[in-house]
């Protein structure tokens, strides 16, 4: 895992619409998470628009997900969340399945899905990735989205299509 968080974008002038979804399961680390998203788009994107979607926990992050891409426009969609192992498998199968979920809906809908749902062994490694500042997983988060909504804007100058799946 990098220890650097992605270059920072330029700040945007955009006025996006960025949504974020965010488990309240394991809820100090999530929120850690939350509070470095929001701050980091509101520096690098002040005209922004973001709205936070909380739901229960990690396997509910992709039905709401979906719900909001299909109904709200949004530019781009950050997945917050944070399944500490334990000794099952189910941590395993639930981060699988929310992984090829929150894929499947950035390739259907042709809109950033930023996966930021971690798997970790340890309190002490989700303490790490999202209350630390040498690693914050949501100024990460952040960062990517930007980086794409502010892609998207020049895709859609250059090749213009319908914004609404076929």
């Amino acid at each position: 895992m990098s220890e650097a968080a992605p270059p920072r974008p330029r700040s945007s002038s955009s006025r996006a619409n960025i949504a974020i979804v965010a488990s309240l399961y394991n809820e100090p680390y999530v929120n850690a998470m939350l509070d470095a998203v929001r701050s980091e788009i509101q520096e690098l994107m002040p005209e922004a628009q973001v709205v936070t979607y909380r739901v229960p926990g990690a396997f509910e992050i992709p039905v709401c997900a979906e719900f909001v891409l299909r109904n709200t426009g949004a530019d781009a969609l950050v997945a917050l969340g944070v399944i500490i192992r334990g000794e099952t498998e189910h941590g395993d199968l639930v981060g699988a399945s929310v992984t090829d979920a929150l894929m499947r809906m950035a390739v259907a809908h042709v809109t950033p899905v930023v996966h930021e749902v971690l798997l970790v062994d340890s309190e002490e490694q989700a303490e790490e990735r999202t209350m630390g500042e040498r690693i914050n997983r949501g100024t990460e988060a952040a960062r990517v989205a930007v980086n794409m909504v502010q892609l998207f804007e020049k895709l859609r100058v250059t090749f213009p299509f319908p914004q609404t799946p076929a």
